[in-house]
């Protein structure tokens, strides 16, 4: 693996170690409290009516619990959970065999929803709403329409980019959540959850340690808890304190504040290649060696929210936070000093 892409790689799924970390009820899930309380709410009403529960879309940067909360949403309203992705929804038909085989009440989770065809996503309009779905047959003059029939469905959708899914479709949508970055005494507790179910025994200490290096992402304080497992197994009794912690995570060359080679490496292009701004992310990009979207994605929002990083209608900007985390002096302060 290389160091430059460490963020994005421990951001990826494992979804057989995901599973078997994932909680299963609001209860076992840490976090986005108002989301989750607006979520059991809804949940009960529906269940008290006897009816699906509303759409629900989620959105928020990877890593967060999207998909985890519509497991959590189809085991508390005991229905199936039926799970696709938008680029794997190509064409009307494929729609259209996963829609008629759904039972009564069914949740179907479509992740990256805003990666799904337009002129498969026009065919969710009346999915949604009238719970029924219009396919053409045949071409030309024989052409024609048949009206397919759906039982009461509930669409969970999930989304890295909100503002790429059209409004028609977003409109239909009951419930928006978008999730947030988690705490670092959050991600302590999710730390703590994962290593009793993995076996493995880490005081307050080491969990906090792991938390503060996790970008305020479940899924990346998971994936270190496993490095830092591996490395606690052969040199500290499988026991992680803040010390067996720190050591590990040095190895993996994850900072104290969270940052990997890559964030540091956008940080230096921007303030010594480009005076620390403003420069388009695409500049960024071919700079650095990485796809825009993955900066966009992956590292932009992390940067953004610990105050490293601007985004202005010009282009990404280093704040003075940026300037002081790689022992440099801005612009700004260079022209106070006379420098």
């Amino acid at each position: 693996m290389r160091g430059e892409r460490q963020s994005d790689e421990l951001n990826r799924r494992n979804n057989a170690f995901d599973n078997k970390l994932r909680p299963t009820d609001f209860d076992g899930f840490v976090g986005q409290d108002k989301i989750r309380d607006r979520l059991m709410l809804a949940v009960r009403a529906a269940k008290e009516r006897g009816e699906s529960l509303d759409h629900v879309l989620f959105s928020g940067p990877p890593g967060l619990g999207k998909t985890t909360l519509s497991y959590i949403l189809g085991e508390a309203m005991g229905v199936n959970v039926k799970t696709t992705s938008g680029p794997v929804i190509t064409k009307p038909g494929d729609l259209a065999g996963l829609l008629t085989s759904l039972e009564p009440g069914d949740i179907v989770f479509i992740d990256e929803i805003h990666r799904m065809a337009k002129t498969v996503e026009e065919y969710l309009y009346s999915a949604m709403e009238d719970y029924a779905i219009d396919i053409m047959l045949d071409q030309g003059p024989n052409a024609r329409s048949v009206r397919l029939d759906l039982p009461r469905f509930t669409l969970v959708g999930a989304t890295t980019r909100i503002g790429l899914i059209a409004p028609p479709l977003r409109e239909r949508f009951g419930l928006v959540n978008r999730l947030s970055y988690y705490e670092p005494r959050e991600l302590a507790e999710i730390v703590k959850r994962s290593a009793a179910k993995l076996g493995v025994d880490v005081d307050d200490e080491g969990a906090l340690e792991i938390a503060r290096r996790s970008r305020g992402t479940p899924r990346i304080a998971n994936n270190l808890l496993r490095r830092v497992r591996d490395y606690a197994q052969i040199k500290a009794d499988n026991f992680i304190t803040g010390e067996v912690a720190k050591a590990s995570l040095s190895l993996l060359e994850i900072d104290p504040h969270g940052l990997d080679e890559m964030d540091r490496k956008i940080l230096e292009t921007i303030c010594q290649k480009f005076s620390g701004g403003p420069v388009g992310l695409s500049t960024i990009a071919v700079s650095v060696g990485e796809e825009p979207d993955t900066i966009e994605e992956a590292y932009e929002p992390f940067l953004i929210m610990e105050g490293y990083l601007e985004r202005t209608p010009k282009g990404r900007m280093a704040t003075e936070l940026a300037w002081n985390l790689l022992g440099l002096k801005s612009f700004s302060k260079q022209g106070e000093l006379g420098l």
